[in-house]
């Protein structure tokens, strides 16, 4: 359904008084990936490693610096495209922060019917469809007539969902979409959207650095370092049988996980390297208890398939 081929955005970075061009990031650095219709691609990685700007560019909102991105074998149209909505209404996202993402001045129900504007639907119409969207995520009718800062942040998140959802999508990206949520309501949020898989064929693009929740959630797995993927594979061989050296140390490092991962590979030490002077050869090598001479000296390793549907990018295959 939605495919990244060789995908790469960099972001130039500006200061001084004068705004000069202080150098240039590279968020993402050659990603290709394919999400499957009805399938949940669960995305992992530490906090900077470019999963949102990946999750931005699968729905449109940021362009690739180079490669593509399709949806259906169709390349997105550059953001900001007018008179094209036909792909844009089949992608939605779940943001992190449900409240930043919600307009605090209109009210919930508006908010929810706004992308139903570009369907040319009556009044009416758009009315039934967010109150019965509002219903499956667990809030009243009489909610639809309420400000962002009347709800809590679980509230605000379905009804973040609801939005996204009321176009009837094919594919929902979310983004750390319950990080910021109490354990027991990130429950009835994943629960949510499970059942509104189930309901629409949903596929998701799920972005989160809990392994955990992207344990309970996705089919599949790619785990992500300094803008590329490490580790491409099924969830349940991925979490029984971790191949690449940095997926050991997250499943280790996570609590209440994996009590063989803990005891079989060491913690990860030290910060990731900056985006701005990336290491030569293997970006992960500064911190990997396993780096070899030739991961500090050898291009960065292609991700390259080890046994059906898996994929590692390490020297050590």
């Amino acid at each position: 359904m939605l495919e990244f081929q060789d995908v790469r955005r960099s972001f130039t970075v500006r200061g001084g008084v004068f705004g000069h061009a202080q150098g240039e990031v590279h968020a993402v650095a050659g990603v290709s990936l394919v999400v499957r219709r009805g399938e949940t691609l669960g995305l992992v990685g530490e906090s900077g490693c470019g999963k949102s700007t990946l999750g931005r560019m699968a729905v449109g909102l940021l362009a690739p610096t180079s490669g593509r991105v399709l949806f259906e074998g169709q390349a997105l149209p550059a953001p900001g495209a007018r008179g094209e909505t036909g792909a844009r209404g089949r992608l939605q996202m779940v943001f992190q922060d449900p409240f930043s993402s919600l307009n605090p001045r209109m009210r919930i129900g508006a908010a929810v019917g706004e992308p139903l504007l570009a369907e040319r639907l009556s009044r009416r119409e758009r009315e039934e469809r967010v109150n019965a969207m509002l219903a499956r995520v667990g809030l009243a009718p009489e909610h639809a007539r309420r400000y962002p800062h009347e709800f809590s942040g679980g509230q605000r998140q379905r009804v973040a969902i609801a939005r996204a959802l009321v176009t009837r999508p094919d594919l929902v990206v979310c983004d750390e979409a319950v990080s910021a949520l109490d354990a027991s309501i990130q429950a009835q949020v994943l629960n949510l959207l499970r059942d509104a898989q189930e309901t629409f064929g949903l596929a998701y693009l799920f972005i989160s650095h809990d392994l955990g929740v992207v344990g309970h959630m996705s089919d599949r797995v790619a785990v992500m370092y300094l803008g590329r993927i490490l580790e491409l594979a099924p969830r349940a061989a991925l979490f029984r049988e971790p191949a690449h050296p940095y997926t050991r140390a997250l499943l280790a490092a996570a609590p209440a996980l994996r009590a063989a991962a803990r005891r079989s590979a060491p913690a990860l030490s030290g910060e990731p390297p900056s985006p701005f002077a990336p290491p030569e050869g293997c970006a992960f090598h500064p911190r990997c208890p396993e780096a070899m001479p030739r991961c500090r000296t050898a291009p960065a390793p292609a991700l390259l398939e080890i046994a059906p549907e898996r994929r590692v990018a390490c020297h050590l295959f």
